[in-house]
Parts: C-alpha cells; structure tokens; sequence
C-alpha cells in the first residue's frame, strides 16, 4: 500500500505569477465599469460596444493566427454564435444602456448576482435542484438587488438603467451556461476568443455610428475605447484562464467576490465616485447571498 502525500506547496515564482495574474484579471475587470461611464458622454451607449469589442476582435483575430488553435466545428457554430450574441451583444447593450443612469459601483453589485441567475437557470433549463438554503441564497441576494435598484433613477420599473444592467447579469448567465461545453473542447482562451469575434460581427451594425463619433470626439474617446477592448477583453480574461489552469474552477471562484470592491476603488479614483451607504449594504446582502448559493445551494446539473 502506497502513503498518500500531500500536495507540494506552489513554487514561489508560480506564487507570484497567480497573484500578478489574479491582480490583473480583476483590476482589468473591474476597469470596465468605470470607465464606460467615462466614456458614454462621448459616444452612444451601443457604438461603444461595437467599437470596444471591433479592437477586442482584431487582437483576438492576431492571437488565432499566432496561436492556431482549435477550429469550431461545425456543430458546435451555433453555440458559438448563441455565446456572442447573448454573453457580448445583448450584454453589452444591456449593460452600457443601463450605466447611463448607474453608478458603476452599484453595477458592478447588480452584476455580480449573475451566479445566483446562472443557478436559477440550471433550475429552470438542467432540471437542477435548489436545496433549501440555495433558496434562501437567492432571496437574501434579491433583497440586496432591491436596496440598490431603489437607490438608482427608475429604480425596478421596466425600462430603469436597474433593470437594464440585470438584464446583462441574466444574459451572463445564460452565456456561462452555453460556453461550458466550448471551453471544455476547445479550451478558455480560444473559446473567448471565437466568442469576441462573433459578438464583433453581430454589433458591426453600429460599428459606421462609432467611427463617425471617434472621428469628432478628442484623443480621451479613443484611448478609453482601446482600454476597454484591451484590458477587461483581452487581458482579464486571458489571466483568468491562467488563473482557473492553476487553481482549477471552484478555487478561483473565490476571487471574484473581490471584483465589485475592486471596482469601488477603481470608481473612486478614476471618476470620485463614491457609493452610498444604501448602495455598500445592497452588495454586501447579494455577496452574502451568493456565497450561500455558491457553498450549500446546488447540485450537480446537466450540461448543454
């Protein structure tokens, strides 16, 4: 009979590279909320989207054709075409929509309420089952949903910037309900990739809107567009595929709960936002409620 060891202890330059890439991931992130408030005053809310993600799509376009990954087979093409359309089109519509009239902290908190929307749609599509405290998760998170909703213009009525933002966490849910199957095959990086591309191509509509405001906007315009199709695009989501090969998909989720503290200091320094107090307790109820949902609400799920 063999003893079983235990697991060596992470070599000190891996150490240091997981914290740089975790520092990356979420600073990269959480860049994305302040900073397309920065930039909605300068350009409409939907050529944003189609100019950030056409500056994602070329880098993406330049790593394929450096890196030859996998090609999509042709099954799986409308996957990835149902992936780009709700996780980079819809989302960004949604998203860049609402923030007009939310703060970025607050959301970056309505965001983060996707995991519980991912859970209640295992339950709705998976035939998933809640346990009684996954339940209980999703009420106290909601709870939290309604304190900040109620502290923005429009509050929950259809058609609030709210309402506008948790219909980009509802869409990311779905989109990490689709691209499982994606990255489990193709792996997370060329997986994001063919996504940015096709999320590219369905919001090139926009794309002659976008270039007419940047051709009269200043410099400003320009770079925060190529921050936002560099940093949280390519960058974040790049380090965060180091990130899940070395610690794996349960570990590194804990790191995401700093992503919405993240973005409060971020907030602050890059615009003086500064959040409410209403705004500071609604996130910490919806952490506190997905942390429940995450550690003791759900079972196993059919994949799709």
């Amino acid at each position: 009979m063999t003893q079983a060891t235990a697991p060596a202890a992470p070599h000190p330059h891996s150490r240091n590279a997981l914290i740089f890439a975790a520092v990356l991931a979420l600073v990269s992130w959480a860049s994305a909320y302040p900073v397309v408030r920065m930039a909605l005053p300068m350009i409409a809310p939907i050529p944003l989207a189609a100019a950030r993600y056409a500056v994602a799509a070329t880098i993406a376009l330049v790593w394929i054709g450096w890196a030859r990954p996998k090609l999509p087979r042709k099954q799986d093409i409308p996957r990835f075409v149902a992936c780009g359309g709700i996780g980079i089109t819809l989302y960004n519509i949604l998203f860049n929509v609402g923030e007009q009239t939310v703060s970025a902290g607050a959301a970056s908190f309505l965001i983060s309420f996707s995991p519980l929307l991912s859970a209640l749609v295992a339950v709705v599509f998976l035939g998933e089952k809640l346990s009684p405290w996954g339940w209980v998760g999703s009420l106290v998170s909601f709870c939290g949903v309604v304190l900040i909703a109620r502290s923005q213009p429009g509050g929950l009525t259809f058609g609030s910037g709210a309402v506008d933002v948790l219909g980009a966490a509802l869409a990311t849910a779905f989109y990490n309900t689709l691209q499982k199957k994606l990255v489990a095959y193709y792996g997370a990086l060329a997986t994001t990739a063919y996504i940015l591309i096709v999320g590219a191509a369905l919001l090139t509509p926009w794309l002659a809107d976008a270039t007419r405001s940047l051709r009269v906007s200043g410099p400003k315009t320009w770079l925060l567009v190529l921050e936002l199709g560099v940093c949280p695009a390519i960058l974040g989501y790049g380090a965060w595929a180091y990130i899940v090969g070395q610690l794996g998909v349960a570990r590194s989720s804990g790191l995401l709960y700093l992503l919405s503290p993240t973005t409060l200091v971020l907030a602050f320094l890059l615009t003086g936002e500064v959040p409410t107090p209403r705004i500071l307790l609604g996130g910490a109820v919806i952490l506190a409620g997905v942390a429940v949902m995450a550690t003791r609400g759900r079972s196993k799920a059919r994949q799709v």
